[in-house]
Formats: C-alpha cells, structure tokens, sequence
C-alpha cells in the first residue's frame, strides 16, 4: 500500500463489513448520499449498460473505443477479479490508492446513513469520476436495471441491455419477461437506447417500458449472421475464414475488425458497443472513427483470457451461469484442442444452474476437476460428481497445479464456474496480492 494512502486498508476493511448477507436494492440511499457530497453524478456524463450476461464487456468495449477517440474515460464494473479498485477505472487504469482512499472515505464517511457494499462502491465510483474530470462515464449495472444503485443517472447519453436469460429469477421475477423489465428500468426519457438480440418475449417487455417512459430511438442488433433488417445493426463473420468480424449500422458503412475480446458471442456485444459509439459520435465524431481501432484494442480480464503457466495454456472464463457456459461451450467447439487434450477445472456458486452448466462444459474436456470457491455457499462437489464423474479436489490452486502438470502437449486447461473462482486462480497466477474475499 502507497505511503499516500495510509488509511486505505481500514477503509477497505469498512468496505468490506458493509457486505448484505442478501442483496439490498433501491436507490433512496444513495440519492442521499450523492446529495451530501454535492451531487457528483449530475457532473459526469454517462453511458447506462444492462444485460444478463455481456454488459461488461460491451462496457469495455465502449471505454476502449472513447480512449480511442482521446476521451478522458471512467469505467465503472463489477464485479472485481483481484482488487476493489477493479471497479472504478479511469484513463483505462484501476483507480490509483490515494484516488480510492479519497472517494471511499467520502462514500462511507461523509454520507449522512450506512450504505451497503455496492452502494458505497457506487458513490465512490461518481466522486472518482467528478474529481477526475472524467470526459464520459461507463456504467455496468450490478443487477437488475431499476433497482440498482447505478440507476441514479437521470439523463444518460445512451443506455444499452445486452441481453435478456434466467439469473436472480428470485429478485428480478420468474419470466423472461419479468427480467426484461427490470433491466429496462435504466431506459431514460429521450436517450436513445442500443438492445442486443432478445427473444420476442424480452423484445416486447423492453419496448413496452421504453414506450411509458419516452425513451429515445432503439437500435436493435441482430443474431450473428441475420441482416439486421431495416434500421438494425448487423454483425457477423468477414470472408469465410480467420477471426475478423463485419458490422453494419444504419445509414452508416459496413466495418471489419479483428476484436480483441474472443469468443464468437463477442461480435454481437461489439454490435451493441458500436451502437453506442454511434449514439455517441454526435456529441464526439472522433468516436466513430475510432470504433474500428477501440474494438480491437478491448481487454476485458477473465473472459477467454489466456495465461501461460508453466508452459500449459491456462484458459480463464468468468462464465458462471448457463448463458456463459454456453459461449463458453461454443469456442471450446470451434477453437479448443479438443476432449482429448482439454481439462476442465470446475466450482461454482449453489444458487447458480450449475447442473446445466456442467452438463454443458464437460463433454468438452476428459478430464475434470471439481473445486470450491471461496466466497458464499458453493455447490457440493459430490453433486458436480453426479452430474458428470471427476476428480474432487476442493482447493482450486491445487486442482489447477494437478491439470497443469497432466496438461498433454498443445493442450489447454479451463478455468470456469464462477467470478470468486477466476478471481482466486487468476491472483494466484499472475502473483497479485488480492484483497480480501467479500461474498455477496
């Protein structure tokens, strides 16, 4: 810890204690807390992202194309990998210590009640941003949409809902529909919306809210390889080989790039995140220019990101629900070694449709080993054994050592089930001291 930010790890130690043994959502709080501090939402301009599963990375995606474009940027995530100051970057950096003391010492000490985890980190991230003099503001949501503590900006410049799939069905209602409608409460009066591809049921609930609430012009993308239709982006592979990928907006020309963030499902975030930046090249028309460059510069840490350990190809996945595996499931197909030389280190969260993801990751590695996460209650390795045999191991350095020194020549082994478990392996990896575990 810098000598500039003595008071760091106390607040840190705060931050941590705030942690609900339930999620918390509403907004009353933190509206009084930003009050307090001068209001330092109203100074930033933002962009609102939602979605199921994607928001992070279309956020990284638009934070990378803004830097492009020699914006001033903020990115605020979640959630964190190795260090809280994860969530709040700016200029694409984590927030440097004395920055993160400062904004959290505002966030849990100068607010006239107790704010939650998320709610403190919220307020810490908009006195970041104002002290910064950040240009634009990216803002992922942290569940749901109307609820949520992000949902305080009144007038984004554009909001975006990547996509709509069961998860939190207790909090955000049991349908399709139901979801859909909570992520829409981000939609603003008058700011134009980008939606990525949604089943109809999603589709309606969406338009029915953007109706009540005046929403700008939505700009739809389609499914990989569908035309967009009028008024639609259309996204999709370029030529018939390599990894380029082609997008066409409305009224605007078609553009190839190679995108730095992998994985097939990534060219439909791209869609949204291009969107965006045309929503946003009226006030910055060097934005568009740079979406090209900005997509193919986009990193986004744990998401089909490779490390080389000891000579072995260690894959990390933050996917941790069933729509995650899935994309996950999809480039093992099209771009793994195979079964064969494939193995699969496993652990996730008990509230998570484990089963379903497993059912769809381990046919695509031989061999398998089950872990448990730190964080909240994980699922019991032996019911991952039912699912599909393999080996319980429990610690996940050790299951992640065991699969490196088996690792066949030209092989690679998989990391994936939960955000606590990436964050863990990831640390560990690249020798990164991580802060403490709060399990939310």
């Amino acid at each position: 810890m810098s000598a500039a930010a003595p008071r760091l790890p106390a607040l840190l130690e705060a931050l941590g204690q705030r942690a609900p043994r339930g999620m918390v959502l509403g907004l009353d709080r933190v509206r009084e807390a930003l009050a307090a501090l001068g209001d330092p939402h109203a100074a930033v301009p933002a962009v609102h992202v939602a979605g199921t599963n994607g928001k992070g990375s279309v956020c990284a995606m638009v934070e990378s194309i803004a830097r492009a474009a020699g914006l001033r940027t903020g990115l605020y995530t979640s959630p964190h990998l190795s260090r809280f100051a994860e969530r709040i970057r700016v200029g694409g950096e984590p927030l440097g210590d004395a920055a993160f003391e400062a904004a959290l010492s505002a966030a849990l000490e100068r607010v006239p009640s107790p704010l939650t985890f998320f709610e403190a980190l919220t307020v810490a991230a908009f006195v970041a941003f104002r002290d910064a003099g950040v240009d634009l503001a990216i803002l992922e949501v942290g569940l749901g949409g109307r609820l949520d503590a992000t949902n305080v900006i009144a007038a984004p410049l554009c909001t975006a809902i990547t996509s709509i799939a069961f998860d939190h069905q207790a909090m955000l209602g049991p349908t399709l529909a139901d979801i859909a409608r909570e992520k829409a409460g981000i939609l603003k009066p008058g700011a134009p919306a980008v939606l990525g591809p949604l089943a109809p049921e999603a589709d309606a609930a969406i338009e029915s809210v953007a109706l009540a609430v005046s929403a700008g012009p939505r700009l739809r993308v389609a499914r990989a390889g569908d035309d967009g239709g009028a008024g639609g982006i259309a996204v999709g592979r370029a030529g018939s080989g390599g990894r380029a990928t082609r997008i066409a907006g409305p009224g605007r020309g078609a553009f190839e790039v190679e995108l730095g963030l992998r994985g097939a499902h990534q060219a439909e975030n791209a869609g949204v995140a291009s969107g965006v930046a045309w929503q946003l090249a009226g006030r910055w028309p060097a934005i568009e220019r740079a979406l090209p460059a900005g997509l193919a510069a986009a990193r986004w840490p744990g998401r089909l990101e490779r490390i080389d350990a000891s000579g072995a190809q260690v894959l990390l996945d933050c996917a941790h629900n069933p729509h995650g595996a899935e994309a996950l499931a999809a480039w093992l197909d099209e771009e793994g070694p195979g079964p064969a030389r494939t193995a699969l280190v496993f652990g996730a969260m008990a509230d998570k449709g484990w089963g379903e993801m497993l059912q769809m990751l381990a046919p695509r590695a031989q061999r398998r080993l089950y872990v448990t996460p730190q964080g909240r209650a994980a699922a019991p390795i032996e019911a991952l054994r039912q699912v599909a045999p393999g080996e319980p191991i429990g610690d996940p350095g050790t299951a992640v050592a065991r699969a490196i020194e088996g690792a066949a020549p030209g092989g690679l082994v998989v990391v994936a089930g939960s955000i606590y478990l990436i964050g863990e392996v990831r640390s560990a990896l690249l020798g990164i001291a991580p802060d403490p575990v709060v399990a939310l």
